[in-house]
């Protein structure tokens, strides 16, 4: 049983307490904020906001600097994701669940294109890009960018970046020794799955009471 306890949290063994508490805060956080979003609702953002601000402080101490920009780039666009989600579209209805247009995809790709060769010029420019993890942690970056872009303009596709990004966090985060955010981001490829499942549903019933008035 010790040998089983070593291999998933020995590496805390020598993080300050503190910092366990907050990255055990941000996984509960973060949880929250996935399972609003399933549910559509727009405690998605406060929530989040909490969870990756968290991050931001803890990543920056543990120079994981990808990651960083991960998550202060959500903290910006929940921002504009509340904004958005509030905004009313007419007297009654606010900004409704929608799927991407051509627009929407050239944009997609440009911003997962610009974050590519950004995180790549960061980890230059830190001397950090050093091994395959950094490979990872880009694309990984470029991915959640896109999903979290899409996701605070509503749009149903931000579910299929979220869970391409939670699988290849699951076992990136275990290996650099994160094994509470590692476990985070299984439950938020299962919340994932069913967020999309959700939101499918929500857009056909929309889709069918539009075409039937």
């Amino acid at each position: 049983m010790s040998h089983i306890f070593d291999f998933f949290l020995g590496q805390y063994s020598e993080y300050a307490t503190f910092d366990i508490v907050l990255e055990i805060t941000a996984v509960i956080f973060g949880f929250l904020s996935v399972w609003f979003s399933k549910q559509n609702k727009i405690w998605v953002f406060p929530t989040g906001m909490i969870s990756t601000a968290i991050y931001v402080y803890l990543l920056v101490k543990w120079e994981l600097l990808g990651d960083m920009m991960i998550n202060a780039y959500y903290f910006i666009m929940s921002v504009y994701g509340w904004y958005i989600w509030t905004r009313k579209v007419d007297q009654s209805h606010v900004t409704p669940i929608t799927t991407t247009n051509i627009k929407e995809k050239r944009l997609s790709s440009i911003i997962f294109i610009l974050t590519l060769i950004f995180v790549y010029l960061v980890y230059v420019s830190f001397d950090k890009w050093n091994g395959w993890v950094a490979y990872i942690d880009t694309i990984t970056t470029a991915i959640f960018f896109v999903g979290m872009w899409l996701m605070a303009r509503r749009k149903i596709e931000n579910w299929i970046y979220w869970i391409i990004g939670d699988l290849i966090s699951i076992p990136l985060y275990f290996y650099k020794g994160f094994t509470f955010t590692s476990i985070q981001y299984l439950g938020f490829t299962v919340i994932a799955i069913f967020g999309y499942l959700a939101w499918k549903k929500s857009l056909n019933k929309s889709i069918t009471l539009t075409q039937n008035v």
